[in-house]
């Protein structure tokens, strides 16, 4: 397999370890579908909210369960990054890397969701206003990373979300988690034990979906911090987290042509299958996200690190790569505004507002673009310096 020798820009230091490009661009494909996923969203809640309809997304339907690919990106980047850096790292210096790379885009999108707050003029899903101080202490909260418990008067949108101003935070506290977890205890099981827990894992999982203890019909849960959605959205993130690690300590690589078209063609497809109706109190359309998470999304993880990246392809894969968590981060708080446009007008559909949808992907894009290249970057940079001395 072809692998160009490169620094591992998600660890923001120095390193020759073999980076797997091809990887960064499917998680910018799956941030794209995302986006995309969010689009139809807005129009599913904005017939729940007029009661226009049963609110079930037709489009990219599964595209929440980017999330747990994500999940298991982190855990194969995670492993094959740091699993034989420990006797020359310790734990806090793990956590400063992590920090690092994640924490400042955490705190720009909370800026960004109150910004976006403002201009909405603090209008909660039920029309009150929430109180700028409220806000303020909603904006701190969420840029410490400390979740809103649904019915605090700091829960400023009202929709019960673990970070109100910026929803997809839920998913950053769960691979906080993940972190702390494998620096403490994860990293030291041998592969062995490493796949048992993954299989202990992987039984919990199905059981928790699959038998809807959530009632939500679907593997999106962990989005605010209820007694269900927070032990659901652990063993969301763990299952994968672990199959990522054990995927990464296992792998075996070949070389594979167009790895990045057909996993990109792959998740593209997964996301687009419609909503499966439950079958005597069976989630059917759980069981099919299971089933993505358990076995296709690894497959897609190993066909991915078997490819190359040449010409064209690298380039892609690199700005793909580079814009994924920025674009994830701070895409929601314009969705935000997005959302309570199609409530207002009572559009159900993308052919109803073809050109405002068109200018939120470019906008949030966009938006990324410039705070990767003028925030994120820099402060990425400063922050080595100062606390790795790089």
């Amino acid at each position: 397999m072809t692998l160009r020798k490169r620094i591992i820009s998600t660890a923001n230091f120095a390193d020759t370890k073999p980076h797997y490009e091809l990887l960064d661009g499917l998680r910018g494909v799956a941030a794209i579908l995302v986006l995309f996923y969010h689009i139809f969203e807005g129009f599913s809640f904005a017939e729940i909210s007029n009661e226009a309809g049963d609110g079930i997304i037709t489009t990219l339907n599964h595209g929440h369960i980017a999330v747990d690919f994500f999940f298991i990106l982190s855990g194969f980047v995670i492993s094959y990054a740091y699993d034989d850096r420990w006797k020359k790292m310790n734990t806090w210096q793990f956590f400063k890397r992590r920090l690092i790379r994640l924490h400042p885009m955490l705190i720009i999108g909370a800026i960004i969701g109150a910004v976006t707050f403002a201009i909405a003029s603090f209008e909660k899903w039920d029309g009150t206003t929430s109180p700028i101080g409220l806000v303020m202490v909603a904006l701190l909260f969420s840029m410490l990373m400390i979740p809103a418990v649904p019915g605090v008067p700091y829960e400023v949108r009202g929709n019960g979300e673990m970070f109100p101003l910026n929803g997809p935070g839920w998913s950053l506290f769960f691979e906080y988690i993940g972190n702390i977890l494998y620096a403490l205890f994860i990293r030291r099981l041998s592969t062995k034990l490493l796949a048992t827990l993954a299989a202990i894992l992987g039984v919990l999982h199905a059981w928790f979906f699959i038998g809807n203890i959530s009632e939500y019909d679907m593997v999106g849960v962990g989005w605010t911090i209820d007694e269900v959605n927070f032990w659901g959205g652990l063993v969301r993130m763990l299952f994968p987290f672990t199959i990522g690690m054990l995927l990464a300590r296992t792998f075996k690589p070949c070389k594979i042509k167009g790895a990045f078209w057909i996993c990109s063609i792959m998740l593209i497809a997964i996301f687009s299958t419609p909503y499966i109706a439950p079958e005597n109190d069976i989630s059917l359309n759980s069981l099919y996200e299971v089933v993505c998470i358990a076995i296709i999304f690894p497959f897609i993880v190993w066909l991915g690190a078997c490819g190359s990246c040449e010409g064209h392809t690298s380039k892609i894969n690199k700005w793909l790569g580079d814009i994924s968590y920025p674009l994830y981060i701070v895409h929601y708080p314009i969705m935000y505004l997005f959302y309570a446009w199609l409530i207002e007008n009572e559009y159900y559909t993308l052919q109803d507002c073809i050109g405002m949808a068109l200018l939120v992907v470019v906008s949030s894009i966009t938006l990324a673009f410039l705070c990767l290249k003028l925030y994120d970057e820099p402060v990425r940079k400063w922050l080595a310096k100062k606390l790795l001395n790089k």
